[in-house]
């Protein structure tokens, strides 16, 4: 399984293909009735059967490819390093080891290094994204109040 170290990030061409099949795959998934449809691969007619989850997750990725975002897949249970936790969050490895240290988010140490789940990180990401919304909202309200901002 790769880490998020090998993110990839679609073509022009590949967004082009992504766009159809989504759109094929989604319409679909819709119509399956088995938690275990086959599938046929065209050049070679090999039928294959595959776990709905696993289409629905192919459905995510063509749909993150077809927008041109970037995508990884990351096992939940993976541990990171705090250099590579630091850079998902967009901070230093400094202030990612204080979050640590303050308990914000759950670590465990092996020998003098410490190890963090992608999980607990990607969950403190959300919840600090939650509440930079919630603070930009408050400001807006108070800016609308005192008459700066004008909706």
């Amino acid at each position: 399984m790769e880490t998020y170290n090998n993110v990839n990030k679609a073509s022009k061409e590949e967004q082009k293909i992504a766009i159809q099949s989504y759109d094929a795959l989604s319409s679909v998934i819709k119509e399956l009735k088995s938690n275990n449809p086959e599938i046929e691969i065209d050049e070679t007619q090999e039928r294959i059967k595959i776990p709905l989850s696993a289409l629905k997750l192919l459905g995510e990725i063509l749909e993150a490819m077809s927008k041109g975002k970037p995508f990884s897949l990351v096992p939940i249970a993976t541990e990171v390093t705090t250099q590579k936790a630091a850079e998902i969050l967009g901070c230093s490895r400094p202030h990612f080891v204080k979050l640590l240290e303050e308990g914000k988010i759950d670590f465990t140490k092996v020998g003098k290094h410490r190890r963090v789940k992608f999980e607990d990180v990607m969950n403190y990401k959300r919840k600090m994204k939650e509440t930079q919304k919630k603070h930009i909202i408050e400001i807006m309200q108070s800016d609308e109040e005192i008459g700066l901002y004008d909706t």
